[in-house]
């Protein structure tokens, strides 16, 4: 009795046989899936690995930020939490009222360090968003480069078949199962990428809001830290 490992090698090797037996446009086809599989899993790990830091360093920061006796000390102890994005928006309200503090000595126009505030919450978003376009894209383009590898490929063998004049399923079979590794494959670049897109979209979503919630909570402060 074959054993399910013993299948599972033989479906791959006979897949890898397909794969190698392709003409060129459907080479073509599973090379461009290729690229887009193994892109949008690079995106996806490096994407994961900076979310988890970003959120440890968050927690790390917040906690530094509310127990810190004033702006100068944070501003200090930022330089060891610089992969949170909470940092870069507290260094964009500290210059903001910095330059207010050198000039008037008190924190004249509150409208301007909000302004500086959400400049700096804008910049960190479109950061944490970058590669995830790559990732939509793959979600939405590759079901449909396999689509067109499949039916290309279906072509090719019904006129296969017609050049043979056999229309027998030992002669369909082979040219419609190498038609579908295509299909296959497009949905085996997509479905992670759209999984990925959707959490990651998440995740920002979230850190956006604490984004906003720590402007609110920094403005707070500069107003009692700064005698007006």
């Amino acid at each position: 009795m074959i054993s399910s490992v013993a299948i599972a090698f033989l479906i791959q090797v006979n897949t890898w046989e397909m794969v190698s037996r392709a003409k060129p446009i459907p080479m073509a086809v599973l090379f461009f899936l290729l690229v887009f599989s193994l892109a949008s899993w690079a995106i996806i790990f490096s994407k994961w690995n900076d979310f988890r830091q970003a959120r440890t360093a968050n927690v790390r920061f917040i906690r530094a930020f509310r127990k810190s006796p004033g702006l100068e000390a944070v501003a200090v102890a930022a330089e060891q939490f610089r992969n949170s994005p909470l940092v870069a928006v507290f260094d964009f309200g500290y210059e903001e009222v910095d330059r207010q503090h050198k000039a008037y000595r008190k924190l004249r126009n509150p409208v301007a360090l909000e302004r500086s505030l959400q400049l700096g919450v804008s910049e960190e978003l479109a950061k944490l968003e970058r590669g995830l376009n790559w990732l939509a894209t793959t979600a939405a383009v590759s079901p449909f480069i396999g689509l067109f590898g499949t039916v290309w490929g279906i072509i090719d063998s019904f006129q296969a078949i017609g050049l043979a004049g056999s229309a027998s399923l030992r002669a369909v079979a082979p040219g419609i199962s190498e038609a579908l590794i295509a299909t296959a494959m497009g949905l085996g670049a997509a479905i992670p990428a759209a999984i990925a897109y959707n959490y990651f979209g998440h995740v920002i979503k979230e850190t956006g809001a604490r984004m906003e919630d720590f402007s609110l909570e920094f403005m707070n402060v500069a107003e009692r830290n700064i005698e007006g």
